[in-house]
């Protein structure tokens, strides 16, 4: 095999391998439970695995994916970062996930276009004579889940008032046309026919009062489902020897975390 050869399978065997090591992984509901589906490729529409708006937490094993919440990337778009996210609710997607994709990893993106930080990785299940400490709790964010929009369209009944009476004008117009005949005589009968139709018309349109159609068409409505109002998880920063950690905590902390002698947070 001649050097450039070799050179272009090194290249193609790179790029499978950084495809097959980005990873996500969709839960049916929040906490990691319920049905799940995990993918290494770009899916353009979920509703093809049968998982589409489904989605209420999720876990990034390796890289970033974007999310999005219309297939083929349309809408509001997400990037997470590799961890772990408890809930979609604060980021309004909960049960929205159509599209997702991993992002290149020398790609840029702005700090807006990025979710809340993940809860770190950790089992936090003690582990036998596992040594636990203390760690000061230097910071606590509530993270709300956002009011949602709801819409559909239904059918509805509607009624057109009409003033003219139109069958009316038609008889009103013909005996006018009659009547002014039998007046004058040459061009001033010709003016008095015409007349008398224009008049019957109008007077015949007038009878019979007001008609009413009715026809359906289909309405567009929408309702807005407040949030719960209390928060769905706590963004918590804390210190442990020297460095600075972070985790999502579903109940309020107090004053301290506790820790492995890692950092790790343990329950």
């Amino acid at each position: 095999m001649s050097s450039k050869l070799k050179l272009l399978a090194a290249a193609a065997g790179l790029v499978l391998a950084t495809q097959a090591g980005a990873q996500i992984t969709f839960y049916e509901h929040d906490n990691y439970s319920g049905r799940s589906f995990k993918t290494q490729n770009k899916v353009n529409n979920l509703q093809r695995y049968g998982f589409n708006d489904m989605a209420s937490s999720a876990v990034v094993s390796s890289e970033r994916w974007e999310v999005c919440d219309q297939q083929n990337f349309g809408g509001r778009c997400v990037i997470l970062r590799r961890g772990n996210y408890l809930s979609f609710s604060a980021m309004g997607l909960n049960d929205r996930i159509s599209s997702a994709r991993s992002v290149p990893a020398k790609q840029q993106y702005e700090e807006e276009r990025y979710g809340p930080a993940p809860v770190s990785v950790y089992d936090s299940r003690r582990r036998n004579n596992e040594r636990l400490y203390e760690a000061e709790v230097t910071s606590v964010r509530a993270v709300m889940g956002q009011a949602q929009q709801r819409c559909w369209t239904e059918q509805q009944q509607v009624q057109q008032n009409s003033n003219a009476n139109v069958p009316g004008a038609i008889v009103g117009a013909v005996l006018g046309g009659v009547l002014g005949h039998q007046v004058g005589g040459g061009r001033g009968r010709d003016l008095a026919t015409a007349g008398g139709a224009v008049g019957g018309a109008v007077l015949g349109s007038r009878m019979g009062g007001d008609s009413q159609s009715t026809h359906t068409q289909n309405v567009q409505r929408c309702s807005t489902d407040a949030a719960s109002g209390r928060p769905d998880y706590w963004d918590v920063g804390y210190q442990f020897r020297g460095q600075d950690h972070h985790v999502q905590m579903r109940s309020q902390p107090g004053k301290t975390v506790t820790v492995n002698r890692q950092g790790e947070p343990r329950t």
